[in-house]
């Protein structure tokens, strides 16, 4: 089967780079686009200064599309929040909440985008209010599906019936490949170690979510281990994550329209240990998706305490991974040296 998936990048794997001044905005689509992944998705508060309390200048706007030309990149996604606490005392009012997300379409239609990312935090109902306006707009508004949450979670479910029951092709889902860590990475490991846990504590923790032990149980061991503090954080993290099976996307095919492509660490022979990129390309392919799958790395919040993450390195190398999952007989390659 020849395969129809194409790459792309979410600028967010580019986040400590964006923050230090490493990389312009630029620099982040160049790279993304040298590397063959064209795709590009964005976050507006990371990408575009005063977004959204103040706005965006008109010449910001004109220099992302700038660069989308130059390069060769191809709008897919505008990441955004829904801050429905930001009003101390209160939540923000249901009316109030549709309008904020009619505010990020006119947004991503502004960029150029052909989806918005929604947080997973946000009813159903209000996304389903705002897709008529989506459908004025050539937007479609995506529902993250995010670990711990999964397709047969409660929450996720009641987002498809809504859907469904809504009749508008305006509304989907954006899939996070976290929910798929089949192995506890090693980032992670080293990171708690460094805070104090005892290496056999470390051990047993990893050994417990390889062998998918019910993450209470793993708690309780540790403190019976006499673990306390980092090592409970450590366990804690069974309860925020688990191996779900890449296959529960079949039945959400036709309303899957991106992918997160999450990351922690791809190892200089082109592997992720911990989440099978394999098996979840094969699915795609099952399913005849035809979108972006989009690297987002956060592996950088794992090891910045001990070394400057590489960003740039790291996403390389899971476009080279997903290349020749994807068939593609070509090795991804930076062009352009990076500024010293």
């Amino acid at each position: 089967m020849t395969s129809k998936i194409k790459r792309g990048v979410s600028l967010y794997s580019f986040q400590n780079d964006t923050f230090d001044g490493t990389l312009t905005r630029d620099d982040c689509i160049r790279i993304s686009c040298e590397l063959g992944a064209n795709g590009i998705e964005v976050i507006g508060e990371q990408s575009f200064w005063g977004w959204p309390e103040c706005g965006v200048d008109n010449a910001d706007i004109a220099a992302f599309h700038d660069s989308m030309k130059r390069y060769g990149g191809i709008g897919i996604s505008h990441d955004f929040m829904l801050d429905y606490k930001r009003y101390k005392g209160r939540p923000m009012p249901f009316e109030e909440q549709v309008a904020s997300v009619r505010k990020d379409i006119d947004f991503g239609a502004l960029l150029g985008m052909k989806y918005i990312r929604a947080l997973v935090s946000i009813a159903p109902e209000v996304l389903v209010a705002a897709a008529p306006y989506a459908e004025e707009k050539g937007i479609k508004i995506l529902i993250e599906v995010h670990a711990p949450l999964h397709f047969d979670h409660p929450w996720i479910i009641r987002h498809a019936e809504a859907f469904e029951k809504s009749g508008s092709d305006a509304l989907g889902f954006l899939p996070d490949m976290g929910m798929f860590l089949h192995a506890f990475p090693r980032v992670w490991k080293e990171k708690f170690m460094r805070l104090g846990v005892p290496k056999d504590i470390a051990d047993y923790i990893v050994k417990a979510y390889e062998d998918r032990v019910l993450s209470e149980y793993v708690i309780l061991g540790v403190q019976e281990l006499g673990g306390t503090g980092p090592a409970i954080a450590m366990a804690e993290t069974l309860r925020h994550n688990a191996a779900f099976e890449p296959k529960r996307m079949l039945d959400y095919m036709p309303r899957i329209h991106n992918i997160h492509g999450k990351f922690y660490e791809v190892n200089a022979d082109y592997v992720d240990e911990s989440i099978p990129y394999d098996e979840i390309v094969r699915v795609l392919n099952q399913g005849g998706y035809e979108g972006y799958i989009c690297s987002e790395y956060e592996g950088n919040r794992w090891i910045e305490d001990a070394e400057e993450p590489d960003s740039v390195e790291q996403v390389r190398r899971q476009q080279v991974m997903l290349a020749r999952l994807i068939g593609e007989t070509e090795t991804p390659a930076l062009k352009t040296p990076l500024a010293a």
